[in-house]
């Protein structure tokens, strides 16, 4: 593979915030994540979709709310937090805008890896998450099995694989809409992951 990275956007040195794609909203709101997944697309590009989104410098949230405002936000079918980092890592932030989002009556996503109750043990994170408004979460399981986990996506604690597994689990009893996603790769068992996430009652996605 050719470790050179692909320039995207040289017009946009900050990084955006947000960013349309596929009738929804993007919102890149931290570079920072809990894993270093071998297939990563910061190793190979700055961005997505001809946008930038290496941040110079993490967005407040009235920076984010400003942002936000410059949209017609009800043009879009829903609002995704996702981006170029893990958004759970700024939860407290991450709940505000949610509720703020969903004041304006709009459908909110959240596209995680789920390590977020390994970052905040003593919090009910998913509950918080409900209580915020999330419609749904899109959880990046990558494998079926712990060992694969762990060598493909990297992550920085111990047991994420299966908090990930008890995240989406969670997320289903909580009754927010729940996927989990899975990267087409030749060491990935794409059946195999989508029989854990039929069983658990999640839809499935391979990216």
């Amino acid at each position: 593979m050719n470790s050179k990275k692909i320039i995207t956007d040289t017009n946009n040195e900050k990084g955006v915030i947000t960013y349309p794609a596929h009738g929804n909203l993007y919102l890149n709101i931290t570079n920072r994540c809990t894993a270093e997944c071998t297939f990563c697309i910061r190793d190979l590009s700055n961005g997505v979709y001809g946008y930038n989104l290496n941040l110079s410098e993490e967005p407040s949230v009235d920076e984010i709310v400003n942002e936000l405002e410059k949209h017609n936000l009800s043009a879009y079918r829903e609002i995704v937090f996702t981006g170029f980092g893990e958004p759970t890592t700024r939860l407290d932030d991450l709940l505000h805008l949610i509720s703020w989002l969903k004041k304006k009556g709009l459908y909110v996503r959240l596209d995680t890896n789920g390590h977020a109750e390994l970052l905040y043990p003593h919090r009910d994170v998913v509950s918080e998450l409900k209580d915020s408004g999330l419609d749904e979460v899109s959880v990046s399981m990558n494998a079926e099995s712990e060992d694969l986990y762990n060598r493909l996506c990297r992550p920085y604690h111990k047991n994420a694989y299966s908090a990930m597994l008890e995240f989406v689990k969670k997320a289903i009893a909580a009754d927010i809409k729940t996927r989990v996603t899975v990267v087409g790769m030749p060491e990935v068992n794409v059946e195999k992951c989508q029989q854990i996430a039929e069983q658990m009652g999640a839809d499935f996605y391979v990216r």
